[in-house]
């Protein structure tokens, strides 16, 4: 007897790893620096915000999102009909190829990168393009660009390149931009960029006010601290916002995560200070880690990339031992997050015996 079967592009869809969860050290305290998350409570005045939500969870979720929109549009200074929320920008690169592609359309973006760009792709019938990293963990414009075919749909620019670190620039940007063919989707992942600091770094906002083709995805998982509750969004000319909205999954934002998201908002200067301390705190383990002899990526996020290649299990055991549990890409290398002082200090000594 005939049984129920998926479709075939299911069977080709790669299962996502999360960063483990730290091992418990008797005595002392571990440390979870596999998942790119804030090492901050919430920002002033989210819990609050949020407890108020909590009161009301008997109703639905406000669908439309309106109050998160007008803070957005606000903040940003964009049209609402120029937005698109989601649970988590990984959503946004759900909704895109399930807008955007037939079966059999290609979407093309860098690899190494994040990893829930085939899942994506993979899981709206399209056909994945990777395209090898630069030996300095950048972006290869130029391959990149050499690999767009009439049946490209989408093409991806994660900036910073997660997980290796760095950022394209603006002009590099630009360039590319200009010779993506007008009916390709260009996604400008952007879900670091409160971390960025670089000359010409990446305006987003002016890229996608520029071009009838570009869309920024960026979230409140990262600087904002808001992983738990799953909120990112897209920047994207009012047609392609639309069909992102009509493929988005009813009442997918719940009424807490909204909540959380207004308030974060209107917390800006607390985010600001706890970005600098980070992006200082990264400077800190950069400078310790190139004394060391090590010839890491620049990192543009919240992380550091170590290509490790056959030591990285070695590497990420040496790093659970001490309570300290990183994100291993085997055969590859390993993220590892900027998180509290005393984690950073475990890592910088593990690396030192690693140092190639």
């Amino acid at each position: 007897m005939a049984t129920p079967q998926p479709r075939a592009n299911v069977a080709q869809i790669p299962a996502y790893v999360a960063g483990k969860p730290p091992t418990v050290l008797p005595g002392q305290a571990s440390y979870k620096l596999s998942s790119n998350e804030n090492p901050y409570p919430p920002l002033p005045g989210v819990i609050e915000a949020a407890s108020a939500a909590v009161a009301a969870m008997n109703r639905y979720p406000d669908m439309g999102n309106s109050a998160l929109y007008a803070a957005l549009a606000d903040r940003l200074e964009v049209p609402v009909t120029d937005l698109a929320v989601a649970t988590g920008s990984v959503a946004l690169l759900y909704q895109l190829p399930m807008a955007f592609c037939d079966p059999g359309d290609e979407v093309v973006y860098a690899w190494r990168s994040f990893e829930a760009y085939p899942i994506a792709a993979a899981a709206a019938g399209a056909t994945s393009v990777p395209v090898p990293l630069l030996p300095d963990g950048r972006h290869d414009l130029e391959a990149m660009l050499a690999a767009i075919t009439d049946r490209t749909k989408v093409v991806t620019v994660c900036t910073p390149n997660n997980p290796t670190g760095p950022s394209v620039t603006q002009s590099e940007l630009d360039a590319f931009i200009a010779r993506v063919p007008e009916h390709v989707v260009v996604v400008v992942d952007e879900a670091y960029v409160e971390f960025v600091r670089m000359d010409d770094a990446v305006d987003g906002l002016a890229t996608y006010r520029g071009h009838p083709n570009v869309a920024l995805f960026r979230t409140f998982s990262k600087a904002y601290g808001l992983a738990g509750f799953r909120v990112g969004y897209a920047v994207a000319p009012e047609p392609i916002a639309a069909a992102m909205r009509a493929v988005s999954l009813p009442f997918g934002v719940n009424a807490v995560a909204q909540a959380a998201a207004i308030a974060s908002l209107a917390a800006e200067d607390d985010l600001l200070e706890r970005v600098e301390a980070l992006a200082v705190e990264r400077g800190r383990v950069l400078a310790a880690l190139t004394e060391q002899g090590w010839d890491l990526p620049e990192p543009q996020g919240n992380f550091v990339w170590f290509a490790l290649g056959e030591r990285t299990a070695e590497f990420a055991a040496a790093t659970d031992a001490v309570g300290v549990t990183v994100r291993p890409f085997a055969g590859e290398g390993a993220r590892v997050t900027i998180g509290e002082s005393e984690a950073n200090d475990r890592l910088i000594e593990v690396a030192r015996g690693f140092v190639a």
